[in-house]
């Protein structure tokens, strides 16, 4: 799957490795030509392993992995882990799940952990971030959080909310210095990357 822009190119191929929808339309944003490839990693958990360091671990897995079939190219990894309390939230799956999580994370201050991380293998580049987002949910009833689940079923999402969506309206408040990592892609942290591994943005 490509989205280009004919009259912009650099002097690398851009691959961002991930199946996310939400990726890849913030990536869209930046107005240069892309491809989109899966990582295909194992997300499982390591044993003792923070919700940063496996976000970290994750992103850099992910770019490795697209950078191993395609060495000439400038690839980006991502991952997003949510840490209630050193706990690691994932995507829920299912509604109730999710019906979990967010009564779980009422009332408290959770961390979205998003990691990015930039390969080329033929170059020899390779840098991470980690961009960690400062949540506070409101103190939710039930209906509340069944009402907000019929109506967006956030089921793909960390922490089991859109942010960009209906979601905002179950939050506090949001503390963090890269405005779209919440969303899955920091996309500050990503254009200093990019840049630096060679791709023109402007």
């Amino acid at each position: 799957m490509s989205f280009a822009i004919p009259s912009l190119t650099h002097p690398r191929p851009l691959i961002l490795g991930s199946t996310s929808k939400y990726r890849r339309e913030l990536l869209t944003r930046l107005r240069i030509p892309f491809e989109v490839a899966s990582p295909e990693v194992d997300e499982t958990p390591l044993a003792n392993e923070t919700p940063a360091g496996l976000a970290c671990r994750l992103a850099v897995a992910k770019a490795r992995a697209v950078a191993a079939r395609h060495p000439s190219a400038v690839v980006i990894g991502s991952d997003q882990v949510a840490d209630l309390m050193g706990e690691p939230l994932g995507k829920p799956g299912d509604h109730a799940r999710a019906t979990v999580q967010l009564q779980r994370m009422r009332g408290q201050t959770v961390v979205f952990q998003t990691a990015v991380a930039v390969v080329c293998l033929e170059s020899g580049f390779e840098q991470m971030s980690l961009a960690p987002v400062e949540v506070k949910f409101r103190d939710l009833s039930d209906a509340e959080i069944e009402s907000y689940l019929q109506a967006e079923q956030p089921y793909d999402c960390a922490g089991s909310a859109k942010s960009e969506g209906l979601g905002i309206a179950l939050l506090e408040s949001i503390h963090n210095d890269d405005p779209t990592a919440l969303v899955g892609l920091p996309l500050i942290r990503t254009c200093q990357m990019i840049r630096a591994a060679g791709v023109a943005l402007l």
